[in-house]
Parts: structure tokens; sequence; C-alpha cells
């Protein structure tokens, strides 16, 4: 009984990878990413959804958005991550807090009822948009869900950018 448990955890984590190990090749620079604490004239809104596997959209209300300054360093960490795709599996999930000084330039917000969000006071640049939608369904041993994420670029001369984000939720692992 006891060596099936172990066979069990075993299979069910073969095709986990741990994000938390994912360094970038390039060490975060502060300078680079000064952009986040310039106050600008600029707003990012939006909207999450997530969609389950039968096709259902759902409003992430609630779901804590993070504005990301595009750097070098976040870059090669989204690229890593995510592995060349905007919405991935929980497993794949960033985790929650990737070390203070790399959390200090960034902002959050979190999602209305209606899943709609916004950044104010935004200077020009390019920024990542992210959040996730991570669940534990009712009989499943593995998480459910999604993150997900979109890159968008603020223009001197555009007051707002408006974007959704979409996760979708795969089959099973």
């Amino acid at each position: 009984m006891r060596f099936g448990g172990v066979i069990l955890a075993c299979v069910m984590t073969a095709g986990c990878q741990s994000t938390s190990s994912v360094a970038p090749p390039v060490p975060f620079d502060a300078q680079a990413a000064r952009v986040i604490r310039e106050k600008g004239v600029h707003r990012i809104e939006g909207q999450a959804l997530f969609v389950t596997r039968d096709g259902s959209a759902h409003k992430l209300a609630g779901a804590t958005v993070r504005l990301v300054p595009a750097t070098p360093y976040s870059v090669a960490r989204f690229q890593a991550l995510y592995r060349g795709r905007q919405s991935i599996p929980p497993m794949w999930a960033p985790p929650a807090d990737a070390g203070p000084t790399y959390s200090s330039y960034t902002r959050t917000t979190r999602a209305s009822a209606q899943g709609t969000f916004a950044f104010d006071r935004v200077a020009p640049g390019t920024y990542f948009v992210a959040t996730s939608k991570i669940y534990s369904a009712r009989g499943s041993f593995t998480p459910e869900g999604a993150a997900m994420y979109e890159m968008v670029r603020v223009g001197p001369d555009q007051p707002a950018v408006s974007i959704t984000l979409v996760g979708r939720q795969e089959g099973r692992f």
C-alpha cells in the first residue's frame, strides 16, 4: 500500500517542473525597470477571462493583476516561465513572489467583480500584464486553471490602451 502511494506520487509529479528554479540568464537591473516608478498620464485597462475546457468564459473577479516593465530580465523570465505561450497550465505558473527587489519594480491591482482592471498614471513604455486563475477542482489531485499574460506598449500619444487577458483550461495532465 505504501509503495503504491509512492508510485502514484511519482506519476502525478512526472510532468511537473518547478518554476521557482527558473533564473533568467541576465541579472535584474533596477535602472532598466525604473519606468514602473515614473508617473505618466496614460492608462492600461482591460478584462481578465478564464475559458474552461467546455468553452465557457468566466470573468476573473478579484484576481490580482500585475504590471511588469519589459526589461531584459523580465523578458527572459516570461520567456522561460511561459515557454513561448501566453497562457500556461497551473503547474507551470510563476511563483507569486519573485523576490523583493523584482517585486518592488512591479505594480498590482485587483480585478473588479466583472474581471475588469486598470493601471492609471502609467509612463510610456512596454509592459507585461499578467494574472492567473488557479484552483482545486472537487475530486482532482492536480491544480486546475491557467496563468496568462499580454505584452502591451504604451506610446506617448496613447491616453489609454485596452487589452483582454485570456487563460485557457487545458486537458488533464
